[in-house]
């Protein structure tokens, strides 16, 4: 998308309940979604699959394990159903809280030196930052994209 095209979905107006979402966005809350519910189960499922083979699995790693499920299954739990209830006010100011969330994941991760898995984790959190600005009309760091 040329940066003319990407000005232009930025000023239509914001979505309101009831409206379609483009493609681009439905597919992208519902496979993030997906690999969101899919790191929640692994997390309080099988926890040693989040760090290397040579990490130990103790009690402190099973309570951020804990959180991590806590987290992921609410954020798309919530994506799901403003997709589902066409919500798009509150999908943008989810899809925002989401990418931000997933952009600091992959910062995280390429600081800790897993560098495997950041760039789905930006890629992802992109996707919800463009996503969430184009619901909202503006992007997240315009006023006019937290107007009422």
């Amino acid at each position: 998308m040329h940066v003319e095209e990407y000005a232009q979905t930025l000023t239509q107006p914001p979505a309101t309940a009831g409206d379609r979402f483009p493609w681009w966005i439905s597919t992208s809350v519902i496979v993030g979604s997906l690999l969101m519910l899919t790191g929640a189960i692994l997390a309080i499922a099988h926890p040693a699959s989040l760090v290397s083979p040579t990490d130990q699995i103790n009690g402190a790693v099973r309570i951020y394990a804990g959180y991590l499920f806590s987290r992921n299954l609410a954020l798309a739990i919530m994506l799901l159903a403003t997709l589902a209830s066409r919500a798009g006010r509150w999908l943008a100011c989810l899809m925002l809280l989401t990418g931000l969330v997933q952009i600091l994941d992959a910062s995280l991760d390429i600081l800790d030196g897993r560098i495997a898995v950041a760039p789905a984790a930006a890629i992802l959190g992109i996707l919800f930052l463009l996503g969430s600005s184009r619901l909202a009309g503006h992007p997240f760091w315009r006023r006019e994209a937290w107007g009422s």
